[in-house]
């Protein structure tokens, strides 16, 4: 029964920054998932794989972690790299690939 810690980055679909400050506790399956054969629905036995625990800081959920006796392992979160894009170079003349619609 081992843990992930972690920072959840933001969806594809978020253009904001809701939810990603926060830090989770999800348990790692025990047992693998298996698929229903008359629905096709992928199902588990697994009770823990339902929980998830959020914290306000990483500390929080280690300290969580540690007070229960629950081995645990962190997963930094990424920054993402940002690129300076420009909507001027849209219409540059010396472009490599000409713009159109």
């Amino acid at each position: 029964m081992s843990a992930r810690i972690f920072s959840p980055a933001k969806t594809a679909m978020q253009s904001g920054k809701a939810k990603t400050g926060l830090w989770v506790l999800e348990f790692d399956p025990e047992i693998p998932r298996k698929i229903d054969p008359l629905m096709g629905y992928t199902t588990s036995a697994d009770m823990k794989s339902q929980v998830r625990l959020t914290f306000e800081s990483r500390e929080e959920a280690i300290a969580y972690a540690e007070r229960n006796g629950i081995p645990f392992r962190v997963e930094e979160p990424h920054k993402p790299k940002r690129r300076q894009v420009s909507y001027a170079d849209n219409f540059r003349y010396d472009r490599k690939t000409p713009w159109t619609h």
